[in-house]
């Protein structure tokens, strides 16, 4: 799991008019401890979401080549009767008889957001009740005939397999992945997956040898992971060559268009970078950081004009960022 896997901390971002632990208390009762026994005498832990009255869902890593799991709640466990499993992307359900638990509502992929509030519940770091982290969607990645969530709300190990919700408590991602590094990007898998998963057979076995899509070696690993690291990184030429393959493949992804534009900017090619950060822009309306991007190569070129055209935009979506442009533009009419 190096490059994308959990990590041991835990970086909470609280975002106004977000939901406290106490607005998150009923639906905790919806959020289990996964426990396994592994080889050697270890015991592993992840998180759980109860999505019907006999499933619950938790990634497959968390459970995968285990001699068995079980899931745990108000100090009470419970033991599953059968299992469904989908290892590549990562997804598996605990089946049982009937839990005492309400399952939660599920909201569908295709109708998120860019920069949506959001919040994730699950059990990081040990913790014996479910932890509330909070942020916005930040990335929505076409994959496997659904969508990847990519969000600001962070999680850390012990959270795989717990749940992001909209602001109506939806369900609309269960936490799986992120990337490495200071500034981490984290993902979650679409509930359109679940619906399917709960269609199949029940599998036999706890044993598998597949890798999950996002563990695979790097060159074949979805674009949208693929940009992440060389980005992290700085590696401007290398990002730009991952970019504009991602741009070729899907010609209409704002983030590919805005990763290019990246690149570009890094390696201060600013007329194109400008030229391809509109470009996700008019791509999607809601991409709040290619206006951001656009907004610092008006302030380098003292373009009052874009800036005052990118400031309500901006400010609609995030006001403390809109504040910025306002003082940059300030800025600008006083030295004019």
């Amino acid at each position: 799991m190096a490059l994308f896997c959990l990590t041991i901390g835990l970086n909470i971002n609280y975002a106004q008019a977000q939901p406290d632990i106490v607005d998150t208390l009923e639906l905790g009762h919806s959020i289990v401890m996964v426990t396994t026994d592994m080889p050697g005498g270890s015991n592993g832990r992840g998180s759980g979401v109860v999505v019907s009255p006999e499933y619950v869902a938790t990634n497959c890593h968390v459970i995968a080549n285990s001699n068995g799991a079980n899931i745990a709640k108000f100090r009470d466990g419970y033991q599953p009767t059968g299992l469904k499993a989908n290892w590549r992307r990562d997804l598996c359900l605990l089946k049982f008889t009937p839990l005492p638990f309400k399952p939660v509502p599920m909201r569908e992929s295709k109708t998120l957001k860019y920069e949506e509030e959001v919040f994730t519940l699950s059990f990081p770091a040990g913790s014996p009740v479910p932890q509330p982290s909070y942020g916005t969607i930040k990335g929505i990645y076409p994959y496997d005939g659904s969508q990847i969530v990519r969000s600001s709300a962070s999680f850390a190990m012990g959270s795989s397999g717990g749940a992001l919700f909209d602001q109506n408590f939806n369900l609309i991602g269960l936490t799986t992945f992120k990337s490495p590094g200071h500034h981490a990007f984290f993902y979650s898998l679409p509930v359109e997956w679940i619906k399917e998963l709960m269609e199949t057979p029940d599998v036999m076995s706890l044993k598998t040898m597949e890798v999950p899509f996002w563990a695979l070696p790097m060159a074949e690993r979805p674009f949208f992971m693929q940009v992440v690291i060389p980005y992290q990184n700085e590696e401007w030429a290398n990002l730009k060559t991952i970019a504009s393959q991602w741009t070729i493949k899907e010609p209409e992804s704002a983030d590919a268009w805005y990763f290019l534009g990246l690149a570009e900017e890094g390696l201060l090619e600013l007329a194109q970078a400008e030229k391809d950060f509109k470009k996700a822009y008019a791509i999607n309306a809601r991409d709040l950081d290619a206006m951001l991007a656009l907004s610092r190569i008006a302030f380098v070129q003292k373009n009052l004009n874009a800036l005052e055209l990118l400031q309500p935009a901006v400010s609609s979506l995030d006001q403390a960022q809109g504040e910025l442009i306002a003082q940059q533009i300030t800025k600008l009419k006083q030295t004019n």
